[in-house]
């Protein structure tokens, strides 16, 4: 009997942190017009609050976008055997000694697509490329995949010290079908056949990457480097920023001004004084750390945040993520027809925003690991909450918070701080204007020469696009990220959608 107590009382808990996320989300978001009727003050304050918040964001991310443009043009004129040779130490892996394990999951991804991906990694500079496993994670389930996969593999096999494929079975009992479950599977592939070659798995690096990913071509020397290097390297995630170059200069306006953004976030959020930073997208991590974990959960979507928590948690809250300034392309969500592309774009926020799934494990997590600090643990849940939570709500915060209170209690309105407040809030959005000035030109300084308006006509076209941005994030950023939170609120469950390459 007290087990079944037990059993339910934990049930009804999960539940309660599946509500959570979009429980806060609505909370904030309709605060303005209740609390307006309410307690019109404490909603004012609170309005404020998020302002100067705002304001401080804004600022710190154009700094941190500014300094880090500068970063990435220093780390690729690095020589990264001759940095290994100047700085190794006793502790020091041998350059030779280092292999990379890279696996490359996809569903229906055409071969021209994972050819671009191959090409990328034929290309990398500065390593021998024998020292590079690469898997292509197909799934057995998708049509042509072994045909895909041979011809591939004929025309790429040269280039690596190996180059295979793995096909992930359908319908494993308690498997989600996505990424988590095809790149667990391949992994476990890989770890049966480095065994039979004899190589340690000290030696080893494991690098998750998107179908389209185009890594720099100096990434894995500097990720042989930086694995070499440090002594936490079994305890290490490494992060590239990922920005949407590949195909940036075709999609729809709403969606490349939303990955514009992005881009300056992507490239802030490595260089976190706080080091909250987890990893996204495509990365990389040692194998033994991988492998000690017992690779990803199979039963999730989102998995990047999720592998993080995994490690974090069984490890006392030693693993972090280490920038690598050298920029990995993906391809935007982009489909045959202009409003195809912007239903992908919707579909794949929404797949992200699923991540809010991560805040119920991670609490769960905190409360069976006393061993770490409680303020580690606390400072890695309010970054997850952080995140989700004005992902989800900054729009309505900025837009409407502001003139709301005034709207519902017309009495407040009549009072300094009722009729101050929409002041304060078009003063601090004016100036944060420069912040985002800011960002949007270390897009520009970055982005590839197809991708950069060329004539007058396309810079007045471009201008004329950015003071749309506050209407396109709505639907291609914010009600995404509403609708996911919603669905875990309402105890639905979201099922994984690739996103279409073109």
């Amino acid at each position: 009997m007290k087990k079944l107590l037990l059993g339910k009382y934990e049930k009804k808990f999960n539940r309660f942190l599946e509500i959570l996320p979009g429980f806060l989300a609505w909370s904030i978001i309709l605060a303005p017009a209740i609390g307006g009727l309410i307690a019109p003050n404490i909603v004012a304050y609170g309005i404020i609050a998020f302002l100067a918040y705002w304001f401080y964001k804004s600022f710190k991310s154009a700094f941190f976008a500014f300094k880090g443009y500068f970063i990435l043009k220093d780390w690729e004129t690095i020589s990264w055997p001759k940095k290994w040779k100047k700085e190794k130490t006793t502790n020091s892996l041998n350059w030779e000694d280092v292999r990379h394990v890279i696996v490359v999951p996809n569903y229906n991804e055409s071969e021209k697509v994972l050819s671009n991906s191959l090409d990328a990694f034929a290309g990398q500079k500065q390593i021998d490329k024998k020292s590079m496993f690469i898997f292509l994670a197909m799934e057995a389930r998708a049509p042509g995949a072994k045909k895909r996969a041979n011809n591939l593999i004929k025309k790429y096999k040269k280039h690596f010290g190996l180059l295979t494929a793995t096909y992930h079975p359908d319908n494993i009992v308690g498997e989600i079908r996505g990424k988590a479950a095809n790149e667990a599977w391949a992994a476990k592939e890989a770890k049966k056949m480095i065994d039979k070659k004899g190589i340690p798995l000290e030696h080893l690096t494991i690098t998750s990457c998107d179908a389209d990913a185009k890594f720099h071509p100096k990434y894995f020397a500097s990720l042989t480097h930086h694995f070499a290097m440090d002594s936490d390297r079994y305890l290490k995630f490494w992060q590239s920023p990922i920005f949407w170059y590949n195909n940036l200069h075709r999609v729809p306006f709403p969606i490349k001004m939303t990955g514009i953004v992005g881009h300056a976030i992507h490239l802030v959020d490595l260089q976190e004084p706080s080091r909250l930073i987890f990893n996204y997208s495509c990365y990389s991590l040692s194998f033994k750390l991988l492998h000690g974990v017992g690779y990803w959960h199979t039963d999730i979507i989102p998995e990047d945040w999720h592998l993080f928590l995994q490690t974090f948690f069984e490890n006392k809250g030693l693993i972090h993520v280490e920038p690598i300034y050298l920029p990995t392309s993906i391809d935007a969500p982009e489909a045959k027809s202009w409003f195809g592309s912007l239903k992908n774009r919707y579909e794949q926020c929404k797949r992200h925003a699923w991540g809010a799934t991560d805040l119920p494990y991670a609490i769960k997590e905190s409360m069976r690991h006393p061993e770490i600090p409680l303020i580690t643990r606390a400072f890695r849940i309010f970054k997850i909450v952080e995140t989700h939570i004005i992902w989800s709500t900054n729009w309505f915060l900025l837009t409407l918070g502001a003139t709301l209170p005034a709207i519902m209690n017309p009495a407040f309105s009549r009072t300094s701080l009722g009729f101050s407040l929409p002041q304060i809030s078009q003063t601090v959005l004016t100036i944060c204007l420069v912040a985002l000035v800011v960002m949007v030109a270390v897009d520009l300084a970055m982005r590839p020469e197809e991708a950069k308006p060329k004539t007058i006509f396309q810079v007045i076209k471009e201008l004329i696009q950015w003071v749309t941005l506050p209407i396109v994030t709505l639907p291609m950023s914010v009600f995404p990220a509403l609708h996911a939170q919603t669905m875990l609120m309402l105890g639905k469950r979201l099922e994984y959608r690739v996103t279409e390459k073109v």
